[in-house]
Order: structure tokens, then sequence, then C-alpha cells
């Protein structure tokens, strides 16, 4: 069997056990050995993770290489209270888990302690700030917002500019639902 150095191990990587194939016959046993030799940090079966460190010691996976690696897919969006609160529209609650929209599975999993809900639904290739005001109304509920008062802020941003209203349309008519279109309609008359 082929011994791995530390340098072919990228720091801050997440891979899966098929990732190690490429130096060992028996991955699965390979795994095992760099986890032992400190190489490897075992996320989860099948998942493992190569650390990086920082100033203040080891640094934790980037959520978006943890969920690339979990999924085998560079397919997917990261959603959730960070991203909706940035659209300055009254939302600013926190949620405990991170909404994950892909094209594969569905269900709630913890990955080194953070915990990801997983939903396959459609969702644009290139995500835009108007997606995302659609997406906040999706959601509403998880954010902890009303839908009127989030419909009279998005008006007030609209009225300044801040997001593009025929984006606005497309983004709610091509992935909200009837009472969120409605709202955005609402919001922009």
């Amino acid at each position: 069997m082929t011994t791995v150095s530390a340098p072919r191990l990228r720091s801050g990587r997440v891979y899966r056990t098929k990732d190690l194939e490429q130096w060992s016959a028996n991955p699965t046993r390979l795994a095992g050995r760099l986890v032992k030799d400190g190489l490897l940090r075992k996320l989860r079966h099948g998942l493992y993770y190569r650390p990086r460190q920082g100033r203040f010691g080891e640094v934790p996976p980037d959520e978006k290489e943890l969920v690339r690696s979990f999924l085998g897919s560079r397919d997917f969006v990261l959603t959730g209270s960070d991203k909706w609160n940035a659209l300055g529209l009254g939302s600013t609650g926190v949620a405990a888990i991170r909404l994950v929209y892909n094209r594969q599975r569905t269900g709630a999993v913890e990955l080194d302690g953070r915990r990801f809900r997983f939903r396959r639904v459609r969702f644009p290739k290139e995500v835009t700030p108007e997606w995302y005001v659609v997406d906040l109304f999706e959601n509403a509920g998880l954010a902890g917002v009303d839908r009127k008062d989030l419909a009279r802020s998005l008006k007030r941003a609209v009225d300044q500019n801040s997001f593009d209203p025929e984006g606005l349309l497309q983004a709610a008519s091509e992935y909200g639902s009837r009472a969120t279109q409605r709202a955005v309609e609402g919001a922009l008359s």
C-alpha cells in the first residue's frame, strides 16, 4: 500500500473515502491510518477533514467545503438567516439550522457539529439578492418575520433602488409560491 505524505492532503479540505482511492487500493484502511496518525479528523462515516491551523488553533472546515464533500457535488446553494439578514428587510433572526438547496437529497444532517437541512428543490445556477428576497418570503416563518412587514420593507427597499424590480418579479415567478408572487407584486405596485 502506498503511504500518503501530508502535502498531498490539502489543509482545510474535506475528503470522502472515495477521494482516497487515488493513493490506495483500500481507502477505508488508509483513512483509518491517517486518522490514527493525526493527518485527518473523522467527521462522520466516510467523511474526513484535513485540519488547518489558524492563529488560535485548529480551524473547522468551511461550510461550503463540508457540504460539497458530503454531497459529492458543487450543485447546491447555502441559504439561511445570514443571507436573509443581509438583505436589510427587517429579518434579524438566527436560525439554528442551515438550509441547503440541492438536487440530490432531503433531510436533516449534522456535519462536524453543525446542523443542515437539505431540500431537493429548484434553485438558480447563479443566485442574486432578488432570489434571496423570494427565498426569505418562502421561509418567513423560519426567519421569524411577518410576511406583511416583509412586504412593507421590500416596498421601501425597492423605492430606494436596493433591488431590481424585474429581477424580483422573475425570481418570484420562477421560485416563489403564489402567496410570495402576490406579496412581491404588491410591494412593486
